[in-house]
């Protein structure tokens, strides 16, 4: 079993996803408390463009994702402050509208391939040294600036309107959320694929949620739930030759079905 870590790619997934993991729940789980979990795959769909930018303009995907999305960002903030578009019709127009820019830029880079695949569902073949020391650095920073507001962050997502009153910078504040979510997406896309790193980032804070009342324990065991889902994913992908993003999210859901039948008997 522990021949999978004689292999260095692994090994760098094994870390990359570690790191993911924790990442993910952090931020997913101020998302699913204000409702907004949407937000994750509307930037997942936008950090594709950045891919495909990266690939027409021969530079790294993942930065092309991480300044891609942090740019949508601004702008999706921006049309919902205004209030002439709800929320959810802002995170409409911005997932259907990047998907349709991102297949443009990769057919006219003819980068419908193997390698577009890779981002979309997660590779653990993909993560080299390079991407590690971006995965980690970006990761650090993530979880410093969530520490640093994290009550702030706690009271914006829970009432809006009392923070407001509270005198916090509640637009300053959801536009710091939304950038360490569409770092977070950036960063994940390698390991988990950027059409499922929505899922890690609500399946593991729901699963919790079945089986806690507080929001720190809650955020505790989604942590947990996460690092299973990612680590025990990994092994499925290395042994059945599966889609890194596919075997950790089917654990995610395997996992969050457990927590259901275990709710169920209590």
């Amino acid at each position: 079993m522990l021949e999978i870590f004689h292999y260095n790619f692994m090994v760098r997934a094994f870390v990359a996803g570690i790191i993911i993991a924790v990442l993910a729940p952090v931020i997913g789980i101020f998302l699913v408390v204000r409702r907004y979990s949407l937000l994750a795959d509307t930037l997942s769909h936008v950090s594709l463009v950045g891919v495909a930018a990266g690939i027409f303009f021969n530079i790294n995907p993942v930065l092309g994702a991480l300044v891609v999305s942090s740019l949508a960002v601004f702008g999706m903030e921006k049309l919902r402050a205004k209030k002439k578009l709800f929320g959810e019709s802002v995170l409409a127009l911005f997932l259907s509208g990047s998907l349709a820019i991102a297949l443009i830029i990769l057919g006219l880079s003819h980068g419908l391939n193997v390698n577009i695949f890779s981002y979309l569902f997660g590779s653990i073949t993909t993560v080299n040294s390079g991407d590690l020391w971006l995965i980690s650095g970006f990761g650090l920073v993530v979880l410093a600036v969530t520490s640093l507001l994290f009550k702030k962050f706690f009271l914006v997502s829970y009432d809006e309107e009392l923070a407001q009153a509270n005198g916090l910078p509640v637009s300053a504040l959801n536009i710091t959320m939304m950038l360490l979510a569409a770092v977070t997406i950036s960063l994940s896309m390698q390991v988990v694929g950027i059409l499922l790193i929505g899922a890690l980032m609500v399946i593991p804070v729901l699963t919790a949620a079945q089986l806690s009342g507080s929001f720190s324990q809650t955020l505790r065991l989604a942590i947990i739930f996460s690092l299973l889902a990612v680590i025990a994913g990994l092994f499925l992908a290395f042994y059945l030759n599966l889609p890194s993003g596919g075997a950790i999210v089917a654990v995610a859901l395997l996992l969050f079905g457990a927590s259901l039948l275990k709710n169920k008997r209590y």
